[in-house]
């Protein structure tokens, strides 16, 4: 995330930035609410009086929108956020209309900024200069592919041997395979870690052919142990703390093990307390080390008629000393938090 510009007066005010990844778009899901201004170059059909007669002839043209967002919709796979909304200045004010986000596209957000929106803007400009990983997993027979985002794991690819194909060119067709995939996964660079993880010792073989056929990948590449392979294997590495070792801080390395420490205490009934009833009554004791929250959940939250004040939790934590922690809900810790009610916490001390 490229912040170009701020002008805020009390938490209020605008801040201009340019999204530059997926990530980007991802956070600014969660910074973009109900009632915030957008402002934007967009598209729109700008209709002539020779339009009002034929409507299908008219095109749309490149024009500067300010809309009062109201609802906002993530494009993953096609990388854009959608942003709708009622226009607020330029033409056609009053009507309804629907930004565009995409990677590169400088934007204008006008709110009342909350301090773990702030805190995820600088995250996540300080995020764009760490080094881009990409875990491979591989086993007999069968091999994936995931690029770590800071909202999760993508499965990027999938290779299998067909079965009773074992050994010999069948093995190296495998490897060739994998190899040309990796140097097709999005943002390859110098700078981009690759971890090579599985059970077993076919991966050091795998690593034998990068260094002999493709040295420049093998360069980037470390060597992991991990009992499984696929998404089960990617958060295994995740735990073991190699994402962390390469890039310094892994949000989703520290989500799951955060959640892991939550798990373990609830097993033995310890210091911990999830969904809001406990959570809220933990924060009257002032008992909260660690706020876990789910990103939905928070956003949910945030509108209007929720039961609870989920800004007012985060300040009160925030001002006993306590940590915040917003979890992506695209991923398993976050899923996971999500099925306990989307909030927990770590406590100081066991509530009696």
């Amino acid at each position: 995330m490229k912040i170009q510009e701020k002008k805020l007066k009390r938490g209020h005010g605008t801040i201009k930035l340019v999204p530059e990844s997926l990530d980007d778009l991802w956070h600014l899901k969660y910074i973009i609410e109900r009632g915030d201004f957008v402002t934007a170059f967009t598209k729109r059909r700008v209709e002539g009086a020779t339009d009002k007669i034929r409507p299908e002839s008219s095109e749309k043209k490149a024009v500067h929108l300010t809309i009062e967002v109201e609802e906002t919709e993530f494009h993953r796979f096609s990388n854009r956020l959608r942003v709708r909304g009622i226009i607020r200045k330029g033409i056609d004010t009053g009507e309804y209309h629907t930004i565009n986000i995409e990677l590169k596209s400088a934007i204008k957000i006008t709110k009342d900024w909350k301090r773990d929106q702030l805190e995820r803007l600088d995250d996540a400009a300080a995020a764009s200069a760490r080094p881009r990983v990409t875990i491979v997993t591989i086993e007999s027979g069968e091999a994936t592919i995931g690029l770590v985002r800071q909202f999760g794991v993508d499965l990027v690819t999938q290779i299998t041997q067909p079965a009773g194909k074992r050994g010999g060119d069948f093995t190296n067709e495998l490897y060739s395979s994998l190899a040309s995939a990796i140097e097709q996964t999005p943002d390859q660079s110098e700078q981009h870690a690759i971890i090579v993880a599985g059970p077993g010792f076919i991966k050091e073989d795998f690593m034998d052919y990068l260094r002999s056929v493709k040295p420049d990948i093998a360069s980037r590449a470390v060597l992991e142990d991990t009992v499984s392979t696929g998404m089960p294997g990617f958060i295994e590495v995740l735990r073991r703390g190699a994402v962390d070792r390469i890039v310094q801080e892994s949000r989703i390395g520290r989500e799951a093990e955060l959640l892991d420490s939550l798990m373990a205490e609830i097993a033995k009934d310890g210091v911990c307390a999830y969904g809001w009833v406990e959570v809220m009554g933990a924060l009257e004791l002032g008992a909260i080390d660690v706020l876990l929250i789910v990103d939905e959940t928070l956003r949910n939250f945030r509108e209007e008629g929720a039961e609870y004040d989920a800004d007012l939790l985060l300040r009160r934590v925030e001002q006993m000393q306590g940590r915040v922690v917003v979890f992506s809900s695209e991923f398993e810790p976050g899923q996971r938090l999500s099925a306990l009610g989307g909030v927990a916490a770590l406590l100081r001390f066991r509530m009696t």
